[in-house]
C-alpha cells in the first residue's frame, strides 16, 4: 500500500444503530441497511437561490482592505478555490477609493503576501526554491492609477512593469511585514533558534530534522500551542533596509538586526500572533509579548515595549506593570504617542480592555473608558492624532466608535460616539482628508471594503458633542469593492430577525432567527428547526460571514436556524460575559432553553418533532450537557458534537490553554475547586445520554484534545446510542481545508437528515 493510500485510510468514519434495545451489527438488518443506504445517496439541497455548502466552498475569500499612505488605492487578497480542480486560486485585487474603475487583478500563483511600498508600489513576498532551498523572495509591482474624481469617466488603473526581484531572505518563514518609507527599514517576524540569527535558521533546521532521534523534551509550559508542537523557535522582530535607488529600483538590504536580540521576549505572540502585534514608527518599534516569568502561560499577562529601529540596546516599558493581557499596540502619525490595550489584572475580569494612551515625550500615561462596558479589540489614531477610532464587539455586531483624545488625564472621559450599526467591522484605516476604511461581512456577504466620509475636525467635533441619532447627518458610508455580488447575487439569504428574551436571572438575551428559502407564515409544522451553539463561551453569533459555521448554509439546507448568546457571550456587557465563570453547564443552559422554546412558540411554522442542535468547542461541550440533562427539554431527535469537551477537568490538564483552569474558576485540585469542575462536568452525567448523535474531532486539535471526541463516542456506543464519529486526521480545532470542509458538511446534513428529514 502506498503511504498515501494509508493516510487516507486514517478517516475513521463508524456508525451504529440501536434497534430494539440492543446494537446490531452493520449489514445484518433490513432498516439499518436502509439507514446507510440513505445516508450514501443523499444530496445537498442545491438551486440558484440556495446557498449551498458546495457554494460556499466556492465563493470567494476575500481578506481585509490595505490602503496605501496617499488614500486613494486599496490593496485586498482574494482566494477562491474549485472543487473540481482541486485548487485555490489567489489573487491581489487593487480598487480606487475616489474614483470609479474596474478592480486590477494580480494573480499570485504561489501565493504570497502583499503591501505597499509607496503609492504606486506594491511588494510582494514568494516562497523559491524547495526542500532546504526555500527562501522567500520579494518583488516590486508598479501600477499606473490616473483618475479624473470630477467626472464619471472610469479611471485608467494598470500595471506598469513585470514584477522585478527586490531581494531574497534567508528564511523562507518571513511573514508580517511592515515598511515605513520615512526611514527606508522594513521590519518583519521569523522564528529563531536561541542564537537569535536568521542567517543561522536554515542550517539549524536542518541539522534539527536530521538529528539522531524525534523525542521533543520540554522543562516548562507550554508545549503545543493550537496545532503544533512548539520547536525550539520562536518568534522575533527584525528589520532590515529597503530603499529605492535613483534609478527607482528597490533594494534589500542583507544586514538583518533581530530587535529583540538579548532579552526573552517573542513577538508576535503564539499561532495567531500578527501584524497587529506590533507597529513601526520613523525611528521606533512598539511591541507585545509575554512579560518575563509569565511565559508558562498559567496567566495571560503580557507587556508592551518600547525599542529603538536601528537595533541599539534600548527598551523602555511602557504597559503599567499591573495589567493582565495586553494587544493592538499602536503610534500616531507624529511618532510622540503610542496607545494599546490592557486588561485588568484579574484573571477573569480580563475579557474587557480598556485603552492606555502613552506620551513619549512626557514619559506618563492614562486610559480612556475604564468605565465603559464595552471591550474595544483594536484601535487608530486619527491623522491628526486628536482621536481614536475603536473596533469594538456591540450586540452581535462589530462596529466602529470614535472618542477624543484628552490633552491631560481625566477621571471621566467622553463615552465613545458609535459610527457604524451593520454587519461584523474589522481593520479600521484613518485615511487623509477625513476618512475612514474598513472591511465589513455580514450573514449574507463575505468581506468587502467600505470608506466613512465626513470625518473632518469639524464635524467630529459635532459627532462626539452632539447626538448619536445625529451621526448620520455628518457622515457618509460607501462600499468601495463588491467581491462576491456575482457569486451571491441569485441567493435566497436571511439578514437575520433578531430577538430578546428573558433568561436566567432576568438578564435580557439576544439571539438570531434565519429562515430558510420557500417559508411562508403560516405553514404549520412545515420546517425542521436547528438551534446552533457558538463556541468560546466568550464569543457570539455576530453578523458576520462565516465559512466555517455559516447560519444561511443551514437555513438553506431547509431548517429554520435559531443561533442564541446565553450568559457567556460578548458584546453585550461584561457583567453578561463574565457571568459564566465556574457556571458553564448552569445559566448558559437556562438561557438557551428559555429561548428555544421561545421560538418554538413564536413559530408554528416549525414542526417540533423535527428539532435538531449543533455546536462546537463550548457549543460541543453544550451538546454533550444537554445529553445529560433531559430536564432541559429541547426535543432534539438528534445532534451534532464537533471538537466538544467530555471531560472538563481533564480539560483543563491537557489543553493548550494553560490559562483555561484559572479562567473557568481555578486549578482543578483544589478541594473547593474539584466540586465545581465536578458539578459543569459532562462527562459525569453520560448514565442519562439518549439523543443519537455524530460526533466530529480533529487529531491536530489540541484545544480541546481528540480523545475527549473518541470518549464521547465510545460512551454513546456503549449505551447503545445511535451514534457517528467522524475524525479528520489532518485537521485542528477547525476544519480549514476545503474539501474537508465539504464532507464536514454532508456529514452534518446527512446525519440530520436520517431523523428529521422528510421527501418532498
Amino acid at each position: 500500500m502506498t503511504m498515501k493510500f494509508l493516510q487516507a485510510c486514517l478517516v475513521v468514519i463508524v456508525f451504529s444503530c440501536t434497534i430494539q434495545g440492543a446494537q446490531v451489527p452493520l449489514g445484518l438488518n433490513s432498516s439499518n441497511v436502509a439507514a446507510i443506504q440513505r445516508n450514501g445517496e443523499f444530496a445537498f439541497k442545491q438551486g440558484s437561490n440556495v446557498l449551498s455548502p458546495p457554494d460556499l466552498i466556492e465563493a470567494p475569500r476575500p481578506g481585509a482592505g490595505v490602503a496605501n499612505d496617499a488614500g486613494d488605492l486599496v490593496l485586498v487578497h482574494v482566494s477562491k478555490y474549485s472543487l473540481k480542480e482541486k485548487k485555490n486560486y489567489k489573487s491581489i485585487f487593487i480598487t480606487p477609493i475616489e474614483s470609479p474603475a474596474q478592480p486590477l487583478e494580480i494573480p499570485l500563483t504561489q501565493g504570497g503576501e502583499a503591501f505597499w511600498l509607496d503609492t504606486r508600489t506594491i511588494a510582494y513576498a514568494v516562497d523559491e526554491g524547495e526542500g532546504k532551498d526555500k527562501v522567500k523572495a520579494l518583488y516590486a509591482v508598479s501600477v499606473r492609477f490616473e483618475s479624473n474624481i470630477n467626472s464619471d469617466e472610469t479611471a485608467i488603473l494598470s500595471i506598469l512593469n513585470q514584477p522585478t526581484l527586490i531581494g531574497k531572505f534567508p528564511t523562507a518563514g518571513v511573514t508580517n511585514f511592515k515598511y515605513t518609507g520615512r526611514s527606508g527599514v522594513l521590519v518583519f517576524s521569523e522564528k529563531v533558534y536561541p542564537d537569535g540569527d536568521l542567517k543561522t535558521v536554515k542550517q539549524q533546521d536542518e541539522d534539527w530534522e536530521n538529528r539522531d532521534d524525534s523525542a521533543l523534551a520540554y522543562d516548562r509550559t507550554p508545549v503545543r500551542d493550537w496545532d503544533f508542537y512548539i520547536p525550539p523557535k520562536k518568534n522575533s522582530l527584525f528589520s532590515a533596509k529597503l530603499i529605492q535607488d535613483p534609478d527607482h529600483h528597490w533594494h534589500l538590504g542583507q544586514d538583518f538586526i533581530n530587535l529583540l536580540n538579548g532579552t526573552s521576549h517573542t513577538s508576535p505572540i503564539g499561532s495567531f500572533g500578527d501584524a497587529s502585534d506590533f507597529d513601526v514608527s520613523q525611528t521606533h518599534l512598539v511591541y507585545r509579548t509575554p512579560e518575563p516569568g509569565y511565559e508558562n502561560g498559567f496567566y495571560l499577562k503580557g507587556g508592551i515595549y518600547l525599542i529603538r529601529l536601528d537595533g541599539k540596546s534600548w527598551r523602555k516599558q511602557l504597559s503599567s506593570g499591573s495589567q493582565n493581557a495586553t494587544q493592538a499596540p499602536i503610534f500616531n502619525a507624529q511618532g510622540d504617542k503610542v496607545a494599546f490595550l490592557e486588561s485588568s489584572l484579574e484573571v477573569h475580569g480580563g475579557h474587557k480592555n480598556k485603552i492606555v494612551i502613552y506620551d513619549l515625550e512626557r514619559g506618563t500615561s492614562y486610559n480612556l473608558l475604564s468605565e465603559w462596558d464595552r471591550s474595544p479589540s483594536s484601535i487608530k489614531f486619527s491623522p491628526d492624532g486628536n482621536y481614536l477610532y475603536l473596533n469594538t464587539a456591540d450586540v452581535a455586531r462589530d462596529k466602529v466608535f470614535v472618542i477624543p483624545i484628552q490633552k491631560t488625564p481625566s477621571k471621566k472621559s467622553k463615552k465613545p460616539t458609535r459610527l457604524t450599526d451593520l454587519g461584523s467591522v474589522s481593520s479600521i484605516q484613518a485615511l487623509p482628508s477625513g476618512r475612514l476604511l474598513f472591511t465589513r461581512s455580514s450573514f449574507t456577504s463575505p468581506n468587502d471594503v467600505f470608506v466613512i466620509r465626513g470625518l473632518d475636525e469639524q464635524n467630529l467635533q459635532q459627532i462626539v458633542n452632539g447626538k448619536q441619532k445625529d451621526v448620520e447627518k455628518h457622515i457618509e458610508i460607501e462600499q468601495i469593492t463588491r467581491f462576491s455580488e456575482d457569486a451571491l447575487e441569485s441567493k435566497d439569504l436571511s439578514e437575520g430577525e433578531e430577538f430578546w428574551f428573558k433568561g436566567a436571572e432576568g438578564r435580557r438575551i439576544h439571539g438570531w432567527v434565519l429562515k430558510p428559502p420557500g417559508f411562508k407564515k403560516g405553514e404549520k409544522k412545515k420546517w425542521p428547526a436547528v438551534l446552533l451553539i457558538h463556541g468560546g463561551p466568550a464569543g457570539s453569533w455576530q453578523d458576520q460571514w462565516s465559512t466555517r459555521w455559516n447560519p444561511n448554509v443551514f437555513a438553506g439546507q431547509g431548517y429554520v436556524t435559531v443561533a442564541i448568546d446565553p450568559t457567556g457571550s460578548t458584546s453585550y456587557g461584561m457583567e453578561l460575559t463574565n457571568a459564566i465563570r465556574a457556571d458553564w453547564g448552569g445559566a448558559p443552559f437556562v438561557d438557551l432553553s428559555k429561548g428555544w422554546k421561545h421560538i418554538l412558540k413564536k413559530y408554528p411554522e416549525i414542526d417540533t418533532d423535527r428539532l435538531v442542535g449543533a455546536g462546537a468547542s463550548y457549543g460541543g461541550y453544550a451538546i454533550n450537557w444537554i445529553q445529560g440533562h433531559p430536564e432541559f427539554d429541547f426535543g432534539f431527535k438528534a445532534v451534532v458534537c464537533h471538537d466538544g469537551v467530555l471531560d472538563l477537568r481533564y480539560l483543563a490538564y491537557s489543553t493548550d490553554i494553560t490559562w483555561f483552569a484559572n479562567e473557568f474558576a481555578g486549578v482543578p485540585w483544589d478541594h473547593k475547586i474539584k466540586k465545581i469542575f465536578a458539578k459543569n462536568n459532562p462527562i459525569e452525567f453520560i448514565d442519562k445520554w439518549s439523543i443519537p448523535q455524530l460526533t466530529i474531532h480533529g487529531s491536530k486539535d489540541y484545544r480541546v484534545v481528540e480523545s475527549d471526541g473518541l470518549a464521547a463516542f465510545q460512551a454513546l456506543q456503549e449505551r447503545e446510542i445511535t451514534s457517528r464519529l467522524v475524525i479528520f486526521p489532518d485537521e485542528n480545532h477547525w476544519v480549514l481545508k476545503q474539501d474537508n470542509s465539504l464532507r464536514w458538511h454532508k456529514e452534518v446534513f446527512s446525519w440530520f437528515d436520517l431523523f428529521v428529514g422528510k421527501s418532498d
